[in-house]
């Protein structure tokens, strides 16, 4: 058994099931994207590592170290520029990437751009051929797994509404839904449609219990859009998502950056099962949300700026200790420590050591 600490009784998957399952566990269990921190992977790789020059094995081998979940590992990216077929170009900076230019300027040119693109998508979904994708995604997964060991890999999908307002960007994607909502319900319709056939056919509970449905719609005031639009264009098409998921025997974990709350209880409705990326700046305070619902699971609450970045070790490992004791997670389940984000370059080092060894102090709590 992969043990983090001595005193884990738990397997890493038992206890990633027990805390979906709001079962009581050994400890809290410990989840993140750790792919972009260079001195956190040197740390717990056991190498030295000059910029970014780490692969997926040094990746995996300090989420093995320190996690008993996961996202699937993202390789640095470079410093690149490149332009996609559909003429966007974009900037790379190792862990993240910008839009450099768009090919239209306005909300028709941004019609062009998305009836190119449902066309597409139509293609696709036509010669869709689910043995072929089911051996596929099994083939991928296994191979992650294979790089963090016992670690737990949860996959993420998404119903494609962020990619609209995200490449057309918000200025004009509230002139294009205005003009064209017709055409924004096409392409939602077929993109989801897409990630319902790639759900239908992977075999998801072979390799993970659980499944990131990842979107955005959220700034730090609260939701973007209106609960009425939302309604239209984006929950109906979660609900459907998750219901594949469902099926197929994995807990459904929904992702936004910013503050949702307003969402929750819609987003519950649509089949969320937890919530991840929880930022207390946001008003998204991972203790009071998990205690106001109980039944749901909650991940990434700790705070990846003012603190990961900003603190120091002491106020982090003190920040999880209240996380666990005010939340009785160890004896209720349905909570992971992690941080707000993901473990971004800025992050210190020695509080993300303070984080992850603090779930061995507080254990008992």
């Amino acid at each position: 058994m992969e043990k983090i600490f001595e005193k884990d009784e738990l397997t890493k998957k038992e206890r990633v099931l027990r805390t979906l399952g709001h079962e009581e566990v050994d400890r809290v269990a410990l989840h993140d994207q750790l792919s972009y921190n260079p001195g956190v992977i040197s740390l717990y790789a056991g190498k030295r590592i000059k910029g970014f020059g780490y692969g997926a094995e040094d990746i995996g081998r300090a989420i093995s170290a320190t996690l008993d979940s996961c996202f699937p590992i993202c390789a640095p990216c470079g410093t690149g520029r490149y332009t996609d077929g559909y003429g966007f170009a974009y900037q790379n900076d190792n862990w993240t990437r910008w839009h450099v230019s768009r090919p239209f300027f306005d909300e028709h040119g941004a019609k062009e751009w998305l009836c190119r693109h449902i066309g597409n998508l139509k293609r696709q979904t036509k010669e869709f051929d689910a043995d072929s994708y089911r051996k596929s995604h099994s083939e991928r997964m296994r191979h992650m797994c294979g790089l963090v060991g016992e670690t737990v890999v949860i996959d993420i999908t998404s119903t494609g509404f962020c990619e609209a307002y995200d490449r057309m960007g918000l200025e004009i994607f509230s002139f294009f839904q205005f003009e064209y909502p017709e055409i924004l319900d096409e392409y939602m319709e077929v993109s989801a449609n897409l990630s319902i056939l790639g759900a239908n056919a992977a075999e998801y509970a072979k390799f993970t219990p659980a499944v990131l449905i990842a979107e955005d719609f959220a700034t730090k005031q609260g939701p973007i859009f209106s609960h009425e639009f939302l309604g239209r264009y984006h929950f109906p098409y979660v609900k459907r998502l998750a219901k594949a998921l469902h099926d197929g025997g994995v807990y459904v974990i929904y992702h936004s950056d910013g503050n949702y709350r307003k969402s929750i209880p819609s987003l519950v409705g649509c089949g969320a099962d937890g919530f991840y990326c929880l930022e207390p700046n946001c008003g998204m305070d991972i203790v009071a949300l998990k205690n106001e619902y109980p039944e749901i699971s909650w991940a990434g609450g700790v705070d990846g700026v003012d603190l990961l970045e900003r603190g120091t070790p002491e106020q982090t490992k003190a920040e999880v200790g209240r996380h666990i004791a005010e939340t009785k997670a160890r004896q209720t389940g349905g909570m992971m420590i992690a941080s707000s984000s993901e473990i971004n370059p800025q992050v210190k080092p020695e509080n993300f050591r303070a984080m992850v060894e603090a779930a061995d102090f507080y254990r008992n709590l």
